[in-house]
């Protein structure tokens, strides 16, 4: 059984100029999943992108590279339109598909979801939620009532996509044309490993993390 991986990382970022390449504790963001990648069970290392500066230092890190069309690089684009780009010009049985914005992923998180894959046909990241109060952007009660208020432990857990990466077979993948099809699993992460950077604020945030486990 062959297994890539592929990591998606457009050029053009609006939240954080670069932000795939930016800086974090001191090497560029795209290169923790990279070595996260290549230190698990995954057999080829792929970088999906448009833009040259991203395929050079992706590159430099160990990843090779798909040279991704403009067309399918917008930011109206969706993640899958570059997984089947990929899949039709290379030859496996699984993809993982993990996203750049997601360094505190590690390879044992990657290899748990392989691991998996004799039983599902896609499995994908999560955290595990208690229930908590949500309001509307108009400060309304969001599916529960105001003076009804549950009890945390009355309401079930649920899981959050983490978006760290998702895992599925080729043929799932090109027949369903979504990341994940068919009898689908969890691979549960903490939540202390469970954040993305798409924000400053999540940028700085993830640096002390990362700082403090040094």
């Amino acid at each position: 059984m062959k297994i890539l991986s592929v990591i998606l990382a457009r050029g053009g970022s609006k939240g954080i100029p670069s932000k795939n390449i930016v800086e974090l504790n001191g090497k560029p963001l795209i290169s923790y999943t990279i070595e996260a990648s290549l230190q698990s069970n995954v057999d080829e290392t792929w970088v999906s992108t448009d833009s040259s500066e991203i395929a050079s230092v992706s590159s430099t890190y160990g990843a090779s590279v798909i040279d991704r069309p403009s067309e399918i690089s917008t930011d109206t684009s969706q993640s899958e339109e570059a997984l089947l780009h990929a899949a039709h010009d290379s030859e496996f049985d699984v993809v993982v598909f993990i996203q750049p914005t997601s360094p505190l992923i590690k390879s044992e998180d990657i290899n748990k979801g392989l691991k998996m894959m004799d039983k599902y046909d896609s499995v994908f990241s999560v955290t595990k939620e208690h229930w908590i109060p949500r309001w509307t952007m108009d400060v309304k009660p969001f599916e529960w009532e105001i003076n009804n208020r549950p009890m945390r432990q009355d309401k079930p857990e649920t899981y959050i996509e983490n978006g760290a990466f998702y895992i599925t077979k080729r043929k799932n993948l090109l027949e369903s044309k979504l990341r994940y099809s068919g009898k689908i699993g969890v691979v549960e992460m903490p939540l202390s490993r469970s954040f993305q950077i798409d924000t400053l604020d999540d940028l700085n945030l993830i640096n002390t993390i990362i700082r403090g486990n040094e």
